[in-house]
């Protein structure tokens, strides 16, 4: 793992995402509606910061991430905790990764990096992965994001990205044509990343429900 990642890793923190947060509230307002053990992918888990909210809640999870390093971080984050049994990991990209049926896929901040000749292919797996009532929530890229002209760059560097893929409001609102959206916060304003370098910001919070 390069040493940009594992100052990612160090740097973001232990709290669950809020879009996450979000729809694992919604999903406790119909549990009496709902039986067995809740299912969740986690697309691009990195440390585990929102797995580990999801096995505190009772779920099982699937956590995948392309870096084998930050699954490890997963693991021993939650190892020996009452939720580790419930715990599945796969170390794949997002476009090599296959997962089952699910009730909710959570991609926080993570769906960007997949490249844009295969996003719509992850993204119709992720819909159709969806059980009716499953949610997707996360965050997209929008094409007014300062990475957006710099998308093409050869390291995965946090300062300088990959090819990545950013999508106007329009493109936004396109993709969750097939679900129902609960939650959508447009952000376009000025900040830092993880690491404390300035960024412009341009991007959707996420949470969707499936009919």
């Amino acid at each position: 793992m390069s040493e940009t990642w594992t100052s990612y890793y160090d740097a973001v923190g232990d709290e669950p995402r809020e879009t996450l947060v979000k729809a694992l509230d919604r999903f406790e307002q119909e549990a009496a509606a709902r039986s067995g053990e809740p299912f969740a992918v986690d697309l691009g888990c990195g440390s585990g910061r929102d797995t580990a909210e999801l096995l505190e809640r009772g779920w099982r999870v699937l956590a995948i991430d392309s870096e084998p390093a930050g699954i490890d971080r997963l693991v021993e984050r939650v190892v020996g905790t009452p939720g580790a049994h419930r715990l599945e990991t796969l170390v794949a990209r997002f476009e090599d990764a296959s997962w089952p049926t699910a009730d909710l896929v959570n991609s926080s901040f993570a769906l960007p990096f997949c490249p844009p000749d295969a996003f719509e292919v992850v993204w119709d797996r992720i819909v159709a992965s969806l059980r009716p009532g499953g949610r997707f929530s996360g965050q997209l890229f929008g094409d007014r994001d300062e990475w957006a002209s710099r998308s093409r760059a050869s390291e995965r560097d946090w300062a300088s990205p990959p090819a990545m893929s950013f999508h106007s409001r329009d493109d936004v609102l396109s993709l969750l044509e097939e679900l129902e959206v609960e939650h959508l916060d447009e952000v376009d304003e000025d900040g830092t990343t993880a690491v404390g370098d300035p960024k412009h910001w341009h991007l959707f919070h996420v949470v969707a429900r499936k009919r």
